[in-house]
């Protein structure tokens, strides 16, 4: 159960910090801000969006590769990749839009967006609403320390709970070759899911 408590530092510490190959969430956001080809910053996130994703499908289908052969260490191996990637890229956004990344409030949010579609209904939950950017952002300026530690803790408990599905789910990939496309395009489409919630947070 460390994950449930210590979500933040398993996963979006090292999403920030880099981890082995993977530099760290405000160098890959340099990237994009330094490049001249982008007409906006939407256009910036939504082309780190798509070359997050490819990276992502390239993790699920080599861990899902071997069918049930490798199925314990391709469930941890798979999902904790996919999420250190999407929160890399989560906070990358974060940063482009101008958050700064050693703020708790920020890292808080950058967790919430592993829950991609499931995010709005958790912040609704703990009564966090961001109906307009405006209150959003004044939400996010204002929010305790409290409520803080309860999205974390929420967040912590559903990827906890995830992990359990996931290893579920890859029960059913008994063919290794298609099940390496089956877990690389669910890992695709959910990372597509995360930086929706990425930019629903953090876009200015």
């Amino acid at each position: 159960m460390d994950l449930v408590n210590n979500a933040i530092e398993y996963v979006v510490q090292p999403a920030i910090n880099g981890l082995g190959p993977l530099s760290s969430a405000r160098e890959l956001a340099e990237e994009y801000l330094k490049d001249d080809g982008y007409a906006s910053k939407t256009d910036m996130v939504n082309s780190l969006i798509n070359w997050e994703s490819t990276k992502n499908f390239s993790t699920g289908f080599v861990s899902s590769l071997g069918g049930l052969l490798t199925l314990p260490a391709g469930v941890a191996g798979d999902l904790y990749a996919s999420w250190v990637i999407q929160a890399r890229m989560s906070a990358a956004i974060a940063y482009i839009y101008g958050y700064d990344l050693t703020e708790d409030r920020t890292k808080t949010f950058v967790l919430a967006t592993i829950l991609g579609d499931g995010m709005k209904d958790l912040l609704k939950g703990l009564a966090v609403d961001f109906a307009g950017r405006g209150a959003k952002n004044l939400i996010m300026k204002g929010i305790s320390g409290a409520t803080l530690r309860a999205i974390n803790k929420a967040v912590g408990v559903k990827l906890f709970t995830k992990a359990g599905e996931k290893g579920v789910i890859n029960l059913i990939k008994v063919i290794p070759v298609v099940s390496g496309f089956i877990g690389g395009g669910i890992d695709v489409a959910y990372c597509q899911s995360v930086g929706s919630a990425a930019k629903y947070i953090f876009e200015r």
